[in-house]
């Protein structure tokens, strides 16, 4: 065995690669007693803590489709108190797919499975995330058109989307990029601040049945789709987009 870090804590079920990098940056890994770095490989009968806690071995795989509530956040660190790991209290480690904003809400998945959050999370997938907005003042054909065909936003130019105006101030939007804060960002670039945001589905999940704060496992058929859906993505890890808002 020699595998890097990063994948090695993930593989482990403890949390994403995206979220190893983190602990591994803020020095709460170790490898062998010392403190670990980025780039860092793993070699058999090597000894990796986080926060002192030696990683335990993956227990059998968990899918779990969560209706995500304004004010929790999406992180495993159990140091922010509204982390979502310990709101869902799931009797084993768990750690969610991408993320939703803390003010935003709807669905977002949980998983131990450390290669579906990667082929979920890369980028060049092109994996629906379907939302409805609401914003602060009425919008108009100008709005949409301009949503659908691309918004700069610092660092950026959104790629084309489906948008439809559902309200005066509401529309649906569906994305397969995953930039951070996406939505909100393209809305603030057209001078609209975003009131709410609630993803309804993505892939072939959506939120019935599926109450604010509660969640339900996987079907088997469900489970069966997507990996139909992912058979050819790359376990490649995602390289800064992801399943973002």
């Amino acid at each position: 065995m020699d595998i890097s870090l990063n994948k090695y804590i993930s593989d482990s079920g403890f949390c994403s690669r995206r979220e190893a990098d983190k602990y591994i940056d803020d020095c709460r890994v170790t490898i062998n007693g010392k403190d670990a770095q980025k780039g860092n490989r793993v070699k058999e009968g090597d000894e990796v803590r986080v926060d002192g806690e030696p990683l335990r071995k993956k227990k059998a795989p968990v899918y779990i489709a969560f209706n995500k509530p304004k004010g929790v956040t999406c992180t495993t660190d159990t140091k922010d108190k509204t982390n979502i790991i310990d709101f869902i209290n799931y009797k084993t480690r768990i750690f969610p797919i991408g993320r939703l904003d803390k003010l935003s809400d709807g669905l977002i998945f949980l998983t131990n499975d450390g290669d579906i959050v990667n082929k979920i999370l890369r980028a060049g997938n092109g994996h629906e995330k379907e939302y409805i907005v609401m914003v602060d003042k009425p919008i108009n054909h100008e709005f949409i058109n301009q949503m659908r065909n691309g918004v700069k936003i610092p660092g950026a130019v959104t790629s084309k989307c489906f948008v439809k105006q559902e309200g005066e101030k509401k529309f649906r939007i569906i994305l397969t990029q995953g930039l951070n804060r996406q939505i909100r960002r393209m809305c603030e670039a057209l001078d609209y601040k975003v009131i709410t945001l609630t993803r309804i589905r993505i892939m072939n999940f959506n939120l019935t049945n599926i109450p604010p704060g509660k969640w339900r496992y996987f079907s088997p058929a469900e489970l069966n789709t997507i990996n139909e859906m992912l058979k050819y993505s790359s376990k490649t890890a995602d390289n800064g987009e992801g399943m973002g808002e």
